[in-house]
């Protein structure tokens, strides 16, 4: 039996028992730190509670934009994040990584996981996070960022002259970084299956190795986009809208996946992650 069965078998049991995720500290399992030697690599976390901040969030903001914070009134949602964290981490190993997260069907809320997950890895002082929104049809994560903006990820695999500093702007938390979609394009998976956008991915990757890159896009039933960066990310969350998607369409969506990238499936009771069944 595959781990994308195994995963779906046990998404099918915990939802018959209809038992939430753990949400203590002590149900949660303890994160493994990252086994970094590299003494460059241990001088370029040192710089990280350092990284320039112009702007951030109020808590009432925050709240606003249903983002996550680490001392909110609903710990549930914070842990659940957390241990999402954790589970990346553990596969990961010692390598910073690029997590692909889409929904089974339209609007199933993965622009939302997709940035309280980047929310949580900026919780960590020794990472950053970096959220990309690759909905280039439908932009979901340029309300972080101000109306001057005016360089995203469609602006850069246009034009030669776009630099990748141009393109990645303050989200408003701390060790958190956005490269917003950009205008909008009817080109997006000929964009995100370019020379220029993979270029971009092993750039981002290698140039911050504290960096954890959380890829925001479609879902398979809107595009191909999400097979596209598949093929970028070394992991893929699927994330599942709470009692508004079939049997069939999961194991469809699941069995798309590369089984050694697949981490697990969310069941998504928007604005707040119910379950998380991992493989």
């Amino acid at each position: 039996m595959s781990k994308v069965e195994k995963a779906l078998q046990k998404a099918r049991a915990l939802d018959e028992l209809a038992q939430p995720i753990p949400t203590t500290a002590s149900a949660v399992a303890q994160e493994k730190p990252l086994a970094v030697a590299n003494s460059d690599l241990a001088a370029y976390t040192a710089q990280i509670p350092r990284m320039s901040q112009k702007f951030q969030l109020e808590r009432s903001d925050l709240g606003e934009a249903k983002i996550i914070y680490q001392e909110m009134e609903d710990a549930q949602v914070v842990e659940s994040f957390r241990h999402m964290r954790t589970h990346i981490l553990q596969n990961a190993g010692p390598s910073n990584c690029v997590v692909l997260v889409t929904s089974v069907v339209p609007d199933g809320g993965a622009s939302f996981v997709a940035l309280n997950l980047a929310a949580a890895f900026a919780f960590d002082e020794s990472k950053t996070a970096l959220l990309i929104d690759c909905r280039l049809r439908d932009p979901k994560q340029d309300r972080l960022v101000g109306a001057d903006i005016h360089y995203g990820l469609t602006d850069y695999l246009e034009a030669e002259d776009v630099g990748v500093s141009q393109i990645i702007h303050e989200g408003g938390l701390p060790r958190f970084r956005l490269i917003p979609a950009g205008h909008r394009s009817d080109s997006g998976t000929e964009h995100l299956n370019s020379r220029r956008m993979r270029e971009l991915i092993n750039h981002l990757k290698e140039r911050y190795p504290d960096r954890y890159i959380i890829l925001d896009a479609a879902s398979p039933m809107e595009s191909a986009d999400a097979a596209v960066l598949a093929e970028l990310a070394d992991f893929v969350l699927l994330v599942v809208p709470y009692g508004k998607a079939t049997e069939s369409q999961i194991w469809g969506a699941a069995k798309s996946i590369e089984e050694q990238k697949f981490l697990g499936v969310v069941f998504n009771d928007e604005p707040q992650p119910r379950r998380v069944i991992w493989n």
